[in-house]
C-alpha cells in the first residue's frame, strides 16, 4: 500500500489554516514578495507532505510486518 494521494491533506481544520494563510498573503501588496513568500510556504508544505506520508508508509510497513510474526 502507497500514500500517494495526498487525500490525507483533506482535513477542514488544515484547508482553513491554508486559507486563512493565503488570505492574509494576499494582503502583501509587492507582488514579488507576495509570491515568493507564497511559493517557499508551498515548498515547505510539500517536504512535510513527502516526510509524513513516508512516516505513514513505514508505519505501515512495521504493522504489517509485526503481525506476520504473531501468525
Amino acid at each position: 500500500m502507497e500514500i500517494t494521494t495526498k487525500s490525507w491533506k483533506q482535513n477542514k481544520e488544515y484547508l482553513r489554516e491554508l486559507q486563512k494563510f493565503l488570505d492574509r498573503a494576499d494582503n502583501i501588496k509587492e507582488k514579488e514578495l507576495k509570491e515568493d513568500i507564497i511559493k517557499q510556504m508551498l515548498k515547505c508544505d510539500n517536504l512535510l507532505t513527502e516526510l509524513a506520508e513516508r512516516a505513514f508508509h513505514d508505519c505501515y510497513k512495521k504493522g504489517y510486518k509485526d503481525s506476520i510474526k504473531k501468525l
